[in-house]
């Protein structure tokens, strides 16, 4: 495979022009700020992927809820199963239980990622190990519309350490903290089911986050990056 076809298949098809318009009208994602965060809509997303290797697997589904005026909202619920013609049965499926009769059934993908980016609208993202699913989304906008993801995202399983440091749980799951704050988890591995248990972890590290001083989203993500920031530098 020479080069250019191997760029080639990394950006896909073009979309169509029905498909570029719809994309052209997505929001821009607003800039983080000082509006307290019962005030600010944030998307609780989680994907099903075919593996986790970023450069090779596929999003196979995409679950979301919605963390509005302070709670889970309801009423607003994304979920969707995306086809993959080429997706092959791997152990993968063990874990995201998607059978290939619901991949195949599933939305084309340019259709499936631009309802998810209407629903999105300009928030900001929250996802547990955020860096995958950042990764696995922009990689799939990018190859399937031709979309740069720009969207802030903000990671729970950093916020939660942040902001729970007596906790003693530094490297957890998502498991570990749910069992932490004794939250019952319906079922696991399933995108709307993981979205909504991870928006209940939010809604109690926010919690956590305005009783330290932290009640907004600028100010969540300048802690975040002051606490990485230590966790990188080398020991003295």
């Amino acid at each position: 495979m020479n080069a250019f076809s191997w760029l080639s298949r990394r950006a896909g098809p073009q979309p169509s022009s029905a498909v570029a318009a719809r994309r052209d009208l997505l929001a821009t994602p607003s800039a983080l700020n000082d509006r307290p965060l019962r005030e600010q809509r944030f998307v609780v997303l989680d994907l099903e992927t075919s593996g986790l290797n970023m450069s090779r697997d596929l999003v196979l589904s995409i679950g979301a809820v919605v963390i509005e005026d302070g709670a889970i909202d309801l009423s607003q619920q994304f979920e969707c199963t995306l086809r993959r013609a080429t997706h092959k049965l791997g152990a993968s499926v063990l874990i995201h239980g998607l059978a290939p009769s619901a991949i195949a059934a599933g939305r084309e993908p340019a259709e499936a990622l631009l309802s998810f980016m209407e629903f999105l609208g300009d928030s900001p993202l929250l996802a547990f190990h955020a860096s995958f699913d950042q990764r696995m989304l922009g990689q799939a906008l990018k190859e399937t519309l031709g979309y740069r993801l720009q969207h802030p995202f903000f990671d729970v399983a950093e916020l939660a350490p942040l902001l729970c440091p007596h906790a003693a749980i530094r490297h957890g799951g998502l498991d570990d903290w749910t069992q932490h704050f004794g939250l019952q988890v319906q079922q696991r591995h399933h995108a709307s089911a993981d979205a909504l248990v991870t928006a209940e972890l939010a809604l109690i590290l926010f919690g956590r986050a305005r009783q330290q001083g932290l009640d907004s989203p600028a100010g969540l993500a300048d802690a975040g990056a002051r606490w990485r920031r230590r966790r990188q530098a080398p020991a003295l």
